[in-house]
């Protein structure tokens, strides 16, 4: 996900998908824990994209 469409989320919309990408984190680190994933830089991706989440959250918050 990428900055543009992370600013047109709503304060709802970014907690949501800020709680979706932790969950799907999890899921792939059990995964590559298990067996290595096919594309491991999706755990790379993810991790950038709950960065970018939680610093746009933490904005709106500051802001309000």
């Amino acid at each position: 996900m990428k900055q543009e469409e992370i600013v047109q989320l709503t304060m709802e919309d970014l907690k949501d998908r800020l709680v979706e990408s932790k969950e799907n984190m999890q899921k792939l680190l059990l995964t590559h824990a298990i067996a290595p994933l096919e594309n491991p830089m999706q755990i790379r991706s993810l991790r950038k994209t709950i960065a970018r989440l939680s610093t746009e959250l933490n904005k709106r918050e500051v802001q309000a």
